[in-house]
């Protein structure tokens, strides 16, 4: 539904001189900086596919989501979506297309959104029993009827959230794209739009994209990710393969039981949990190391067998901080 071959995209913008003297000379004679924000990206997204964008800030997500939305040009490369070039604008794809974008409204602030609502409707020319079948559905699946008839800026950020949701989804469209959907949220806020998000892939089966600096979102709503680093990609896959390509220790912590006469672990069982790992932690309520995968059992067993343990974790690395790991790999390695 989506496909994305060598997409690039590069800005032309005005150096400006610091200092009294720099702006006097900007009169007459401005440097020009070029800046490529999105370098030959390629990749493909399927029916009912979540695909998460990952990256630090100007890392390019926001301006290939754009482009792929035919807000803007690309300087190169092409891009199909519902075999459509996006930036055509053509309205047989507009009507099928969607962006939320967590920091920009499209409701109308001094409107309730019921009335906005009804200027959607006539903007993507929906007709009645459908409107009226999406908003009844959307109403219900997000929990907010009590608020269609408030004015917009009387709602807390949580609520606009979910009817800038419901406004992006009224016409039904077939691709969507989610730009920091849960930006500002509260931890309930946000788990609902998770489970909404999740809830609509399977009953209607959109293809989508979802540009979130919250691992949890990523990790709740993606099966598959792609990571960008100034405007290129590093890493394309699954995230249970970016555990398994990069994360070559798992995390072992032993709680251990509270005696009268606890005391914390001495340097010779220290340096013997050594031989299987880096010891984070030691004293007398944990020991926590950091074990190579293929002996994690061994470092489990010896620490059974020294300690007074009573309870056993090993745990992964955590994927933010190994696409962290991923983008600063190939950062030093450029």
């Amino acid at each position: 539904m989506i496909e994305v071959d060598r997409l690039s995209k590069t800005f032309t913008v005005h150096k400006k001189d610091p200092g009294l003297w720099g702006s006097v000379k900007s009169l007459f004679r401005r440097e020009q900086v070029t800046k490529r924000a999105v370098r030959e990206v390629s990749f493909r997204v399927g029916e009912g596919e979540i695909l998460g964008l990952v990256g630090a800030n100007g890392a390019g997500k926001t301006t290939l989501v754009k482009m792929l939305a035919g807000i803007i040009h690309p300087t190169g490369g092409e891009a199909r979506v519902l075999g459509f070039r996006p930036w055509e604008r053509d309205n047989r794809l507009r009507s099928q297309v969607s962006l939320l974008m967590g920091q920009k409204a499209q409701l109308w602030w001094d409107l309730p959104a019921a009335d906005c609502f009804l200027l959607l409707k006539e903007i993507y020319r929906i007709p009645e029993d459908k409107y009226r079948a999406n908003l009844d559905y959307l109403t219900s699946v997000l929990g907010v009827a009590e608020q269609l008839h408030i004015q917009i800026r009387k709602l807390s950020l949580g609520e606009r959230m979910k009817l800038e949701l419901l406004a992006a989804l009224l016409h039904g469209p077939r691709v969507v794209y989610l730009d920091e959907p849960t930006i500002g949220l509260d931890l309930t806020a946000q788990r609902a739009i998770r489970d909404f998000l999740l809830r609509y892939r399977e009953e209607h089966r959109p293809a989508m994209i979802l540009t979130s600096h919250y691992m949890e979102d990523i990790e709740r709503l993606c099966r598959r990710i792609v990571i960008l680093r100034e405007g290129e990609v590093v890493f394309d896959g699954g995230l249970d393969r970016v555990v398994e390509t990069y994360a070559d220790h798992k995390v072992v912590t032993a709680h251990l039981r509270k005696t009268s006469d606890a005391a914390a672990p001495d340097g010779a069982a220290t340096e013997a949990m050594r031989a299987f790992g880096e010891v984070e932690v030691a004293n007398d309520l944990q020991i926590k190391l950091r074990v190579a995968r293929g002996r994690v059992a061994e470092a489990a067993s010896e620490l059974l067998r020294r300690f007074p343990v009573a309870d056993l974790a090993i745990e992964d690395v955590e994927v933010g901080t190994l696409i962290e790991r991923i983008q600063r790999a190939r950062k030093e390695g450029a």
